[in-house]
C-alpha cells in the first residue's frame, strides 16, 4: 500500500513538474508580446478636456470619457473598504493571483453548476482594463495571469488600488470612483454616505444592468451584498450595517458640475482646440483658462435675459404651447408628472402645466413635480400679440390668459420669488464686452439659449448697424480738418449725387435744427449732418479711414448710405472698433483664451495680445535708451505697460491719433450726459438713460437702429471696459416693431441690456475722468458760430481742439457746412439762428425716440 502511495506521489510531483515546466515555457513564449507594466508609473489618465473662467470657475466640460482623477488618499477609507470587500477581500494576501479565491470558486461551480463566484483579482482587472480586451478566451486569461504577476512585482499594493480605483469603468461614461460619485449623486468622493458608497462598488461586476439610475431595485440588491460583505469582513458595524440597508436608493444623472453659463464662448474654445490640438483635445485633460470674468459673464446672462423678456412682455403674450387635454379628460399626477419630465428646460424658464384657473391666479404643476400658484403679477402682462406692430387689450382676469390643460413656461422673479407666465422669445440678442487695453473679452453672449440655437450671434451674426457707424464718420471727419465745434447745417437734404439719385436721408424723428455743432450732431444722432459729413471728406476717404477699424472690405459699400449704417458687421466686429476710441487710438485684436495646462498642469500655450499703451509710446518718443528717466511722468512703467521699451514688441498698432480718440469720446459723452454738460442748451443725448440708471460721469456711448427698426444696437465704453448690445430677429424680414410703449429703437430694446451689465461690471469701480492728452487743448468758443471769444462771454463754452485745429482769432467768419457739402461764410457777430420742423414751443434738441435712418 505504502509501494503504490510512494509512487502515485512521484507521479504528482512529475505531473506538477511537469506543469510548472510548461507554465514557464508558455510565459517566456508569450513575454516578448506582453506590454511593459512599469508604463503604469507613468499613467496618464484619459479626461476630458475643461474650460474655466479667468477666475477658475468650470464653464463647461467635453469628451466621451467623465473621469477625475484621485489619489489613493484622497479616497475614503470606506470606499477602499467596499470595493475589496466585492472585488477582492484578499487582496493584500495575495501575489496578483488568488489560488484560494481559484479554488473556492471552482468547487461553487461544481457545486452548483453555475459560476456564482469570479476568481479575477483587482491586480488581474488592472492588466484587462489597461492593456486587454474583454474577450473570454483561455489565451486572454492566460496573459492576464502573466501581467497580474508582473504587476505586483513592479507595483506596490497602494499603486495598483489607486489605478484600479481611477480606471474601472461604472457607467454613463464614468471611469473611476470620482467621476462615479458626480454622476449618480453629484458629489465629491467624501460626501457620499456608506449605502451610497456601497451602490457603486457594486457596479464592476455589470455596470450597465446594476446602475441605480436604470435597475434601482438590482442597484439596491447588490448594495446589500456589499454591505453584507462588509459586515461579514469586519469593515463595519452592525449599527452602520443596518443604517445603510435602510437608505432608499435615490438617486438621478448628474451632468458637469458647471459653475458658470457661457455656452457659446465654450464652443469657440471647443473649435480652437480642435484646430490645435485635434481630436486628442477631449481625452487628454487639457484645462482651457478663459479670459472671462465669471461675475461680468454671469451679469452678461442676466442682462440678455432680462432684455429678452422685457421686450416680449411689451408685445404681448404669443399663447400656450400646446392645449393638453379636453373639458372633462384631466389627466392624473403620472401623466402630468412624465408628460413635463420629457419636456426640456431652458434656464430660467421651465415646463409647466395648468391644473386650475382661479380669478386672479392659475394653479400650476411644474417640471419636477412642483404644485405651484402664478399670482396675477405674474399673468397681468399678457395682453394679446396680434402683431409685431399691435397688441390686444389687457386682460382682466386669469381665464382671458389660460385654462386648465394648457402646457405653458414658467420662470421664478428672484427679486419677488413669485412664479412668473413666460414664453421663449421670438427676438433674440447678443452681448460682447472686451478689455479695451487688450482685447480680451470679459462677457459673451451669443442668444437667448444655447440649447434653442448654437448660432453665436456676436461672431458670426452680420447684421446692418445704424448710427452705430456714426463715431467712425466723425472720427473721419476730425482726422480730415473738422473739430468739434465745427458748424454743421441741420436741414434736410435736397440734392443728390448720381450715385443715391433719388435718396433722400431724414433725421429721426424728422427734426432739424439749423446750423449745430459738431459735438451736438454726434450726440443727438442727426442723420443729415452726417451725410454732410461723409460728402465733405469724401467717401474714399471714409472708407479708408474705416478700414483702419478693421471692418471687412465686404461689408463697407462705396455709396452715400453708409454714412447712415447699411453696413453689416458682427458685434464683434464692432465692439473692437469701439475699443479704439476708449484705449487712446489702438487697434487692439479680441482673443478669448489666456492660457492652456496639460493633465498634469504644465503650461502649454499662454496668450500674448498686442496691448494698447500710450506711455510705452512716450518712452520710445522720449529716449529708448533712458526709460528710468521717464518713471516719474509715467509711474511704474514697466508694470502699466508690460512692453519692451526699446523693441515696442506686443505694442498694438495706433490706427488714430490720442487726440482723435479723445474728441470721439468726448462727443459720445455728450450723447450720453448731454448739452448741459458742456454748455450747450438743455438738450438730451440719445444714450441719455445710461446717465439716469447708472448715476456715474465717466461714459461714452451711441445708440443704433436700422431702416424699420429690424436691428437695435448700443454700443459704450469707459476707460476700462468696451461692450456692445444687439438685439433683432434672427428673420431678417421682421422688424422689432411697436408696442404699448412705443417703437422700438436702439435706445428702448439695446441699451438696457448694456446699462444691466454695466451696473454689476462697474460696481465697486471709481469713475475715472478722461485724461486730457497733451496735444488737446481748451478754448472758449461761440456755441453758434464756434469761433473763439473772449473770456467767458454769454453764448459760449469752453470746447477741445486737437493743437493746430482751435480757432485763431474772434473775429473770423463763421463756416457752415450746408445741403451740397460745401462750407459757406456768415459773419459771426450775427448768430445763426435754428431752422426747424420740430414744436416751436418745446426746447430746442428734446431728444426723439432715437436715431433711426
Amino acid at each position: 500500500m505504502f509501494k503504490w502511495f510512494k509512487r502515485l506521489l512521484w507521479l504528482l510531483l512529475l505531473l506538477l513538474s511537469v506543469g510548472i515546466a510548461a507554465v514557464a515555457a508558455f510565459y517566456f513564449h508569450l513575454e516578448k508580446d506582453l506590454p511593459d507594466v512599469s508604463m503604469l508609473r507613468d499613467t496618464t489618465w484619459e479626461t476630458p478636456l475643461r474650460v474655466y473662467s479667468a477666475d477658475g470657475v468650470l464653464m463647461s466640460e467635453f469628451g466621451d470619457v467623465k473621469r477625475i482623477p484621485l489619489q489613493l488618499e484622497q479616497i475614503p477609507l470606506q470606499m477602499k473598504q467596499a470595493f475589496l470587500a466585492i472585488e477582492d477581500s484578499r487582496f493584500y494576501e495575495h501575489p496578483g493571483i488568488d489560488l484560494i479565491g481559484i479554488a473556492r470558486a471552482g468547487v461553487v461551480w461544481a457545486v452548483s453548476g453555475r459560476m456564482q463566484q469570479g476568481a479575477s483579482t483587482i491586480t488581474q482587472q488592472v492588466a484587462r482594463n489597461f492593456f486587454l480586451s474583454r474577450e473570454k478566451t483561455l489565451l486572454r486569461k492566460i496573459k492576464e495571469v502573466f501581467l497580474a504577476w508582473r504587476i505586483e512585482r513592479e507595483l506596490s499594493k497602494g499603486e495598483i488600488l489607486e489605478l484600479y480605483l481611477n480606471k474601472i469603468p461604472l457607467g454613463y461614461r464614468s471611469y473611476g470612483v470620482g467621476a462615479a460619485a458626480q454622476v449618480y449623486y453629484g458629489k465629491t468622493v467624501d460626501q457620499l454616505t456608506l449605502g451610497e458608497t456601497a451602490v457603486i462598488a457594486g457596479l464592476p461586476k455589470a455596470p450597465s444592468m446594476l446602475n441605480p439610475i436604470r435597475s434601482p431595485q438590482r442597484a439596491l440588491a447588490r448594495r446589500n451584498l456589499v454591505l453584507a460583505r462588509m459586515l461579514q469582513l469586519g469593515m463595519i458595524k452592525d449599527n452602520e450595517y443596518q443604517k445603510a440597508v435602510a437608505e432608499p436608493i435615490i438617486t438621478h444623472y448628474h451632468g458637469t458640475d458647471v459653475g458658470l453659463d457661457a455656452p457659446y464662448l465654450a464652443e469657440m474654445v471647443r473649435k480652437f482646440m480642435l484646430d490645435k490640438y485635434g481630436e486628442e483635445s477631449y481625452s487628454k485633460g487639457y484645462q482651457v483658462y478663459t479670459t472671462l470674468s465669471s461675475t461680468q459673464q454671469q451679469a452678461a446672462q442676466s442682462a440678455v435675459f432680462k432684455g429678452l423678456l422685457d421686450y416680449d412682455i411689451r408685445h404681448g403674450y404669443r399663447g400656450v404651447e400646446k392645449h393638453l387635454w379636453s373639458k372633462g379628460e384631466a389627466w392624473n399626477s403620472e401623466q402630468i408628472t412624465n408628460y413635463l419630465n420629457d419636456l426640456p428646460s431652458y434656464e430660467p424658464f421651465e415646463p409647466a402645466i395648468v391644473t386650475a384657473v382661479n380669478n386672479k391666479e392659475v394653479t400650476v404643476v411644474v417640471k419636477g413635480g412642483l404644485d405651484a400658484t402664478i399670482p396675477w403679477d405674474g399673468l397681468k402682462w399678457a395682453r394679446p400679440f396680434i402683431s409685431d406692430e399691435r397688441q390686444g387689450a389687457a386682460p382682466r382676469k386669469a381665464a382671458d390668459i389660460l385654462q386648465v390643460g394648457d402646457q405653458i413656461w414658467v420662470w421664478q422673479d428672484e427679486n419677488s420669488d413669485e412664479l412668473r407666465l413666460a414664453q421663449i422669445p421670438d427676438a433674440n440678442a447678443a452681448f460682447v464686452a472686451l478689455n479695451p487695453k487688450n482685447g480680451a473679452i470679459q462677457a459673451l453672449v451669443g442668444g437667448f439659449s444655447f440649447d434653442i440655437s448654437k448660432f453665436n450671434r456676436v461672431d458670426q451674426a452680420r447684421r446692418q448697424v445704424g448710427s452705430n457707424i456714426k463715431p467712425f464718420i466723425y472720427s473721419s471727419a476730425l482726422a480730415n480738418g473738422f473739430t468739434l465745434a465745427s458748424i454743421i447745417n441741420d436741414a434736410p437734404i435736397t440734392q443728390w449725387d448720381g450715385g443715391t439719385s433719388g435718396w433722400s436721408p431724414k433725421n429721426s424723428p424728422p427734426e432739424y435744427d439749423g446750423p449745430i455743432p459738431l459735438r451736438e450732431a454726434l450726440a443727438r444722432s442727426k442723420n443729415v449732418v452726417t451725410v454732410r459729413l461723409l460728402r465733405s471728406v469724401g467717401i474714399d476717404n471714409v472708407l479708408s479711414h474705416l478700414h483702419l477699424f478693421g471692418f471687412p472690405d465686404s461689408s463697407l459699400q462705396r455709396n452715400e448710405s453708409i454714412s447712415l449704417g447699411t453696413a453689416e458687421f458682427t458685434p464683434l466686429e464692432l465692439v473692437s472698433g469701439y475699443a479704439a476710441f476708449a484705449n487712446g487710438g489702438f487697434k487692439v485684436t479680441p482673443y478669448f483664451i489666456d492660457h492652456i495646462e496639460d493633465a498634469t498642469g504644465n503650461l502649454i500655450y499662454e496668450a500674448t495680445p498686442s496691448i494698447a499703451c500710450a506711455g510705452c509710446g512716450k518712452l520710445a518718443e522720449a529716449g529708448l535708451d533712458k526709460p528710468d528717466a521717464y518713471k516719474d511722468e509715467l509711474g511704474d512703467w514697466h508694470s502699466q505697460c508690460p512692453i519692451d521699451p526699446v523693441t515696442q514688441q506686443n505694442q498694438a498698432p495706433r490706427i488714430i491719433s490720442t487726440a482723435n480718440a479723445f474728441l470721439i469720446t468726448e462727443a459720445l459723452h455728450s450723447a450720453i450726459y448731454g448739452g448741459a454738460d458742456r454748455g450747450l442748451g438743455g438738450w438730451m443725448g440719445t444714450g441719455w438713460r445710461a446717465a439716469k440708471e447708472l448715476k456715474r460721469g465717466d461714459l461714452a456711448g451711441k445708440t443704433g437702429t436700422t431702416n424699420e427698426a429690424k436691428d437695435a444696437w448700443f454700443s459704450g465704453f469707459t476707460p476700462n471696459i468696451v461692450a456692445t448690445a444687439w438685439v433683432g430677429f434672427d428673420d431678417h424680414r421682421r422688424a422689432l416693431g411697436r408696442s404699448i410703449a412705443g417703437n422700438e429703437f436702439g435706445a428702448s430694446a439695446a441699451q438696457p441690456i448694456w446699462i444691466e451689465y454695466m451696473k454689476v461690471a462697474l460696481h465697486g469701480i471709481p469713475d475715472r475722468k478722461l485724461n486730457q492728452p497733451d496735444d488737446i487743448v481748451t478754448m472758449h468758443v461761440n456755441n453758434y458760430s464756434g469761433l473763439a471769444m473772449a473770456g467767458s462771454s454769454p453764448g459760449g463754452r469752453e470746447e477741445f481742439f486737437e493743437k493746430g485745429s482751435e480757432p485763431s482769432a474772434t473775429g473770423q467768419q463763421e463756416s457752415v457746412l450746408f445741403d451740397n457739402g460745401d462750407i459757406k461764410n456768415t459773419p459771426q457777430q450775427t448768430p445763426s439762428t435754428p431752422t426747424s420742423t420740430a414744436d416751436p414751443t418745446s426746447p430746442r434738441g428734446a431728444a426723439g425716440p432715437d436715431d433711426i435712418f
